[in-house]
């Protein structure tokens, strides 16, 4: 396939509003596509890239060549110079990435290159979302789309399953199913403005402490013990003192859900960062478990002696989970079945307050009665943790992509200093919509001081509310922290930047315990 086709439908899906004609376009897409290269045209379409994060950077995309006049580049000629620029290191590797990409942008139409340029900045963000991808292999295949979610949530990957569908029809589907070893996609939560509002939306329900950890999904068969993350990644290796305990347990052939944290001397939970160093760790992992040892803490389970939980109920679930696992290691939590009363409703208040006391983020509030849908943002579980708001300055912002070029969009984001200069904080360009992305443009044109085709910068007037969920310690930013999952509230041209939050509040906060929360 070539990838003028795949940037045509990118674009199409982009400015397409409607959720049906997206599917249409990304199904005639599937369909257009070998089987064989289907899981590449998924991976871009997500903005996702096989390798991972091949080291290039704007100074290496800003010099493009003059673009190509026909279109020749293919979908597996793309990919064939992402492996090659994958594995460029050492001496020399900044010439020889520029040389490659020269060479890839060189080859590539004008529609192309802007479709490679999102694709290398991450900024693919046309819409084409896993579950409109989904809906759109399975009308490529005539497959119901119910049982591709199944076997995607099964595999653990969409691209997977797509190339296999597609060259082999809806009967193989039959094949994928739930194995101990291979890690399924985790179910995941919306989110409750309340508690209160969490229970009258769910009913009977369990109340348990959100941790601000790592997500893991342990397998065990026998005395094999597999760790992955998230997204799916094995860190077994990096991880001695969980699968050490796990092999403790007195049982076999099953799979839990759950996150390692790490305890410090008053019992406290360490700080994200501190655990996420911990888990990177590659080169001296027993140096880092002395240094930091983690506590692994189970909330579910999907499998146990070989047989596959998913479709039982939470409170029957949770029973299996309470009979293999000590209550040390499971997840604190409070049973709400009669969510009518005002008593127990109280009592599951008190629990968020007790839980933040303790530490941790927040509390996730589950159905009793719910399956777990692997791989899924589902309704029967919400998270509930207090949101956090700024008043800062932007102090530049960045030329967007796909249905923001034209627009400017991410926003680079500063606290006030005593010296009256401003301390950037982070970026974002969430939470904005298409009304708010034009004021804003039109608004910061005339705020603009320099242009290089990508930043623009301000002089520092404008302030948004900021809505974060805490802040991290970081070496990029010059007050040494960053806003955690910003997003913009709204511009507030009615406040001056001599009323935004100072620094030193935001100093004050980390200090009282919001940094990594």
């Amino acid at each position: 396939m070539l990838l003028a086709r795949l940037a045509d439908a990118s674009r199409q899906v982009a400015a397409e509003p409607s959720r049906t004609r997206k599917i249409a376009a990304l199904a005639s897409l599937f369909a257009d596509a070998r089987p064989q290269e289907v899981a590449l045209v998924i991976s871009y379409l997500a903005g996702r890239l096989p390798q991972g994060r091949l080291g290039v950077g704007w100074s290496v995309l800003k010099d493009r060549p003059r673009p190509a006049e026909e279109p020749s580049l293919t979908v597996g000629g793309a990919d064939a110079v992402f492996t090659a620029l994958a594995q460029v290191a050492g001496a020399g590797a900044q010439a020889e990435r520029k040389s490659l990409v020269g060479e890839l942008m060189g080859a590539a139409t004008e529609p192309e290159q802007e479709f490679l340029l999102r694709l290398l900045t991450g900024e693919v963000r046309q819409g084409a979302l896993d579950a409109i991808a989904l809906e759109a292999v399975a009308k490529a295949a005539g497959a119901p789309a119910g049982d591709v979610r199944r076997a995607v949530m099964l595999e653990g990957s969409l691209p997977r399953v797509a190339g296999a569908l597609l060259a082999e029809g809806p009967g193989v589907l039959a094949s994928f199913r739930l194995h101990v070893g291979r890690p399924v996609q985790p179910m995941l939560a919306h989110t409750a403005a309340s508690v209160a509002d969490a229970v009258e939306a769910l009913g009977a329900c369990c109340v348990e402490e959100k941790l601000d950890g790592i997500r893991i999904q342990v397998h065990r068969f026998g005395d094999d013990v597999r760790i992955h993350t998230r997204s799916l990644d094995d860190i077994t290796g990096r991880l001695p003192d969980v699968v050490a305990s796990v092999r403790e347990l007195q049982g076999d052939e099953f799979i839990l859900d759950g996150e390692v944290i790490a305890l410090g001397p008053s019992g406290r939970p360490l700080p994200f960062q501190d655990i996420a160093s911990r888990v990177g760790s590659r080169t001296d992992v027993a140096a880092a478990t002395a240094a930091v040892p983690l506590s692994p803490v189970y909330f579910d389970i999907l499998a146990a002696h070989g047989t596959d939980l998913l479709d039982l109920p939470g409170r029957e679930r949770h029973a299996e989970l309470a009979r293999l696992i000590p209550e040390r290691m499971r997840v604190r939590r409070l049973v709400v079945d009669d969510p009518g009363s005002p008593e127990q409703l109280r009592t599951a208040e008190d629990f968020l307050a007790v839980t933040l006391e303790r530490g941790h983020e927040g509390v996730m509030v589950k159905a009793l009665d719910a399956p777990y849908v692997a791989g899924r943002r589902g309704r029967s579980w919400l998270k509930v943790k207090p949101v956090h708001t700024l008043d800062l300055v932007v102090l530049a912002a960045e030329w967007g992509h796909g249905r923001r070029t034209g627009l400017l969009s991410n926003l680079h984001l500063g606290a006030r200093a005593a010296d009256g200069t401003f301390v950037m904080l982070g970026k974002t360009f969430k939470g904005l919509t298409d009304a708010m992305l034009r004021w804003q443009t039109d608004h910061l044109r005339e705020l603009a001081v320099s242009d290089d085709g990508f930043v623009v910068r301000v002089r520092p007037e404008l302030v948004v509310e900021i809505a974060y969920d805490g802040l991290q310690r970081s070496t990029r930013y010059p007050a040494g922290l960053a806003l955690r999952f910003a997003r913009v509230i709204r511009h507030r041209p009615d406040k001056s930047a001599a009323q935004a939050d100072t620094i030193e509040h935001v100093l004050a906060f980390a200090e009282g315990g919001g940094a990594s929360s």
